[in-house]
């Protein structure tokens, strides 16, 4: 690697290191490679049990949620200042375990988060409203009823993330949990779960609270026990739909709050006036970015019939020019697939696309000169119909699709015929148009030629329908995480 990276192979319950009672562990492999960067500790039925009850007793009899909002935006200040410190350990790790380019590595995977973690101290709680008086109420006869409106935490959360963004996901269920005065238990993603288990470290140098934070590790068992322990209150997950229902269903039993960020099958409309070069830019980051492994990713190019074939012609040309290969090294531009399961499940698709009679013009296999590592080439489908499998299903590879329609109705029905609404874009000079459709598609972020605020705090991130339940980031992420008390008197 570059740069050396530090890791701990060992739980983190109630403020200590664990090593688990399993005799079991779990293999991290880096994907480019496959060799094995680190064996940790697999986390059993009684370790996630653990990590539970210590983050019960931690909001029920300790400190942190009965802190003023202020002495926790010093504790998250201080978390920063660690995250800082060591922020090209993790740009390594995250290199390693995840098999991200080293500009993705350093940038959103790992500097976005801490972004994130400053503007919730300094920006978002100073400014939200924790304790606000509601208006006097006349009872005609009776009395004059005042009273408060409060916003306290919503208890012990189990804190789940997917395995693309391992740092970035599990700091965005964090940031906000932890703001809120919530205690919680983090279970990272059983192929990548080095950087968060580090953050037993940084919670230890921010002086956290024991049972604040805990993190296990662990497979299907490990998180349908933290979806169904009564002593849990809140479950946070990002993965696949199919997961998403299951994690739903499971915590329905015991009645607990849910907040899901799911799949995508983003759609690009890219109307005839449209700036070709900025569309093409976007449907190239929507294949390469992480090499496909990213929810919302835009995935799916609406093209006007008449751009169709010169918008194509370019993004075949950028695609023809990636440099497939491990992301240790410099000239490489898009890395591996996070596993060799994952590989197989976007060539299945691949080839479900060819025989249902779409068009491959790029890619379709695996690079050349490569015979180690999980990768598949960037690959562009045309002669799509958006009843086909390869548009409809989620790949998470790098895998795009075009398909052209002949005014904006049809452009509009395309994009919202998709189980899922998590991201969209409008291109076209005429940005009244372009703001109109941007209203019409059933989504929960919509970009209207390029310009996006990314991955702000100031603005909420999540989606319709499959896509998921609730919102993301900064004071709207803040918000999911709050239960609302009303508390009334008598004025005279």
């Amino acid at each position: 690697m570059p740069e050396p990276y530090a890791f701990s192979t060992q739980l983190y319950i109630d403020g200590r290191r664990a090593d688990g009672e399993s005799d079991k562990r779990v293999v991290v492999r880096n994907p480019a490679t496959e060799e094995v960067v680190a064996e940790v500790a697999q986390s059993s039925v009684a370790d996630v049990r653990r990590a539970i009850e210590a983050a019960r007793r931690a909001f029920d009899e300790g400190p942190w949620p009965r802190m003023r909002w202020a002495e926790r935006a010093a504790v998250l200040l201080r978390l920063a200042e660690e995250l800082e410190r060591r922020l090209p350990e993790l740009v390594a790790l995250n290199m390693a375990e995840a098999g991200s380019v080293r500009w993705l590595a350093e940038s959103l995977q790992t500097r976005m988060p801490v972004a994130h973690l400053r503007d919730m101290a300094e920006r978002v709680m100073p400014a939200f409203a924790w304790e606000r008086p509601m208006d006097p109420t006349f009872a005609p006869g009776t009395a004059v009823f005042q009273g408060v409106v409060r916003r306290e935490a919503f208890g012990v959360c189990a804190l789940i993330p997917a395995y693309n963004f391992p740092f970035f996901l599990s700091m965005m269920k964090l940031i906000p949990a932890l703001a809120a005065g919530c205690t919680v238990v983090l279970k990272p993603a059983p192929a990548t779960p080095l950087e968060s288990l580090l953050l037993g470290d940084f919670a230890d140098a921010a002086e956290l609270p024991a049972g604040v934070l805990n993190i296990v590790t662990g497979d299907a068992g490990a998180g349908r026990e933290l979806t169904t322990h009564p002593m849990v209150d809140l479950v946070s997950f990002t993965g696949s739909d199919a997961v998403g229902r299951m994690v739903h269903s499971q915590a329905a039993g015991s009645t607990k709050k849910v907040i899901l960020e799911l799949g995508g099958k983003s759609a690009s409309i890219v109307r005839a006036d449209a700036d070709l070069d900025g569309a093409v830019r976007a449907a190239f980051s929507g294949i390469t970015t992480h090499a496909g492994q990213g929810c919302s990713l835009l995935t799916r190019s609406l093209v006007h019939a008449s751009v169709h074939d010169e918008f194509v012609e370019r993004l075949h040309t950028a695609l023809a020019a990636v440099r497939v290969g491990d992301p240790a090294d410099e000239a490489t531009t898009m890395g591996p697939l996070i596993s060799e399961a994952q590989r197989d499940k976007v060539e299945k698709l691949i080839r479900a696309g060819e025989e249902e009679g779409a068009g491959i013009v790029c890619g379709g296999g695996r690079p050349t000169g490569l015979d180690r590592g999980y990768f598949v080439e960037p690959t562009l489908f045309v002669d799509v119909d958006n009843a086909m499998t390869i548009a409809r299903t989620e790949f998470f590879g790098p895998v795009g699709v075009v398909i052209p329609f002949r005014d904006d109705e049809e452009a509009v029905r395309i994009a919202n015929d998709s189980p899922y609404g998590l991201s969209g874009a409008v291109w076209s000079a005429d940005t009244v148009t372009a703001y109109e459709l941007a209203t019409r598609i059933r989504t929960g972020t919509v970009t209207i030629n390029g310009g996006s605020a990314g991955v702000s705090p100031r603005t909420p991130f999540g989606g319709y329908k499959q896509s998921g339940l609730g919102r993301e980031w900064g004071e709207f992420g803040l918000d999911e995480y709050l239960q609302t008390k009303s508390v009334n008197w008598a004025a005279r």
